[in-house]
């Protein structure tokens, strides 16, 4: 058998996939790979493995020994996810309902006048300004904070949670972040069953039979799940329009490519630094392209080489607005689609939008290979994006 591949691959280049991985990927759909922790695993790459995968029951978040876990982030969202990973369509019947078209509808006015007002903020600044530190780290957690019915004094208390509790480098500092991230819903869930407002905690929390616990763990994965990864892709859509000019044009041409733009981007979304993938442990002896995984494997699914699967989409590589990005997987897939897609478009919409309008001019203030990628955190993203106008 050949040695396996050593994660994490070299990336020499924040908008594409690492050389290690794309060579990996034209040789075959599953590969034995080793973690930077030195743990052997499965990496999946293939588009229509990765989706099937995704969606099969075979496969679970949590390790069948949980003392066995192979990886930090693994652990950490096992953690986190607690019961959503074992009741997970119970739990998720409950959260649709927040994230219907109609709840997008009544928030997007909220999300526009704050972007706005973002984006008034940047006008007065002299370029070159950082978009993330001035856009894409204030938006995403003051939409949470409005939509989840958490006072907008506490946002940075709750950003800063948030962040710890993804460091992938500092496990005492993860620890500590969760501890005071559920530490402060726990009072937030009691504060709301006392005095229930219009916002998403409030409503799940009047639902019958749905106990504290499980209100706090879903408040805590929504604050999580819908914060660091936000920002990261609000910095990654916006580098990868404005590093492409006749998509960026094509835009100003026609604002009506918006949407399209936006799934496109998300489909080329920007490698992560560990470029692994979702962790998954197998509970049961199956086979998948010819490859035979055993119970208590740890899989890695990698939702970023899939959305780059040539037998799906022509030209991975490039971004193209006009795209037909319907296999995305971005989001996910089947059963375990993402719960928070609409929201995370929804505001993507708003930024790209307005920035369009209120800068078509703006471009990037430094070269990509300027560029690079947060490797403290479980999300990844860039560490800056310097604009100019």
């Amino acid at each position: 058998m050949s040695t396996p591949a050593q994660l994490p691959f070299e990336q020499t280049n924040v908008l594409q996939l690492a050389p290690g991985l794309r060579a990996l990927q034209a040789r075959g759909t599953v590969h034995r790979v080793r973690t930077a922790e030195g743990h052997e695993a499965w990496l999946v790459t293939g588009h229509s493995q990765v989706a099937r995968l995704l969606d099969d029951d075979r496969l679970s978040r949590s390790h069948p020994d949980p003392e066995a876990s192979k990886d930090g982030g693994a652990a950490l969202l096992a953690g986190l996810l607690g019961d959503f990973a074992t009741d997970h369509a119970r739990l998720r019947a409950l959260l649709e309902p927040h994230f219907s078209a109609e709840r997008m509808l009544a928030l997007r006015p909220y999300v526009e006048k704050l972007t706005g007002r973002l984006l008034d903020g940047l006008a007065e600044r002299k370029p070159p300004v950082d978009l993330r530190e001035a856009l894409a780290l204030s938006l995403p957690i003051q939409v949470m904070c409005e939509w989840l019915g958490v006072p907008q004094e506490d946002k940075d208390r709750f950003g800063s949670w948030t962040q710890d509790a993804a460091n992938v480098g500092d496990p005492v500092r993860s620890k500590q972040g969760l501890g005071g991230l559920f530490g402060y819903c726990r009072q937030l869930v009691a504060d709301k069953r006392r005095s229930p407002g219009d916002d998403a905690i409030s409503r799940i929390c009047a639902t019958e039979g749905v106990s504290d616990d499980e209100v706090l763990g879903l408040t805590a994965l929504l604050l999580f799940g819908g914060y660091e990864t936000t920002v990261a892709r609000i910095g990654t859509c916006v580098l990868l329009l404005l590093s492409d000019p006749e998509q960026w044009q094509a835009l100003l041409d026609d604002p009506g490519l918006v949407p399209g733009a936006v799934e496109e981007t998300l489909r080329r979304s920007m490698p992560n630094p560990h470029n692994g993938g979702m962790p998954r442990y197998a509970v049961t002896d199956f086979e998948i392209d010819g490859v035979t995984i055993r119970a208590g494997d740890f899989v890695l699914l990698n939702i970023i080489a899939a959305n780059h699967d040539e037998a799906v989409f022509a030209h991975p590589g490039r971004v193209d607005v006009s795209r037909d990005t319907s296999g995305s997987l971005a989001f996910g897939y089947g059963a375990h689609y993402c719960v928070g897609a609409a929201l995370a478009r929804m505001q993507l919409q708003v930024v790209l939008t307005q920035l369009l309008a209120r800068f078509p001019t703006m471009r990037p203030a430094v070269g990509v290979e300027e560029l690079r990628l947060r490797h403290d955190t479980l999300i990844g993203g860039l560490v800056q994006l310097p604009v100019t106008w």
